[in-house]
């Protein structure tokens, strides 16, 4: 590249706004139908696991503690997840929706990337 014909690029930029985005200081907007982190809606989940079983990238898994009381847990590995939405599709009972709203994932240590959900279990009254 002739010196002259770089000397003209680097003049016209000097003189030009930068196409860069002040990311950190200025957050942008959330990009439309974005899937974002996981939300579990324990009350409708049933614990059959066909989420977990779908996963591609077995960030999810679903340990039954009582089944007679419809006691559940769900751990979610985000650092596992590739956010393709399968488990999503899977679930019969509509108990799980990719939020977009939860975006920067960003951490130091690994600790921040397990979310572990519990269903409490239902309170069966005996009669007499």
């Amino acid at each position: 590249m002739k010196f002259g014909m770089m000397f003209k690029d680097v003049s016209g930029a000097l003189f030009k706004k930068p196409f860069t985005e002040n990311y950190p200081a200025e957050p942008t907007e959330t990009p439309d139908r974005l899937r974002g982190s996981l939300v579990w809606d324990p009350d409708s989940c049933t614990g059959c696991g066909l989420c977990a079983r779908d996963c591609p990238a077995m960030a999810i898994e679903i340990e039954v503690i009582d089944k007679k009381a419809k006691h559940y847990q769900m751990t979610y590995h985000i650092d596992r997840c590739t956010f393709c939405g399968q488990c999503v599709e899977s679930c019969n009972q509509g108990s799980l929706v990719m939020e977009g709203g939860e975006w920067e994932l960003a951490s130091l240590s690994r600790e921040p990337f397990t979310e572990v959900g519990e269903r409490p279990p239902l309170v069966v009254e005996e009669t007499e």
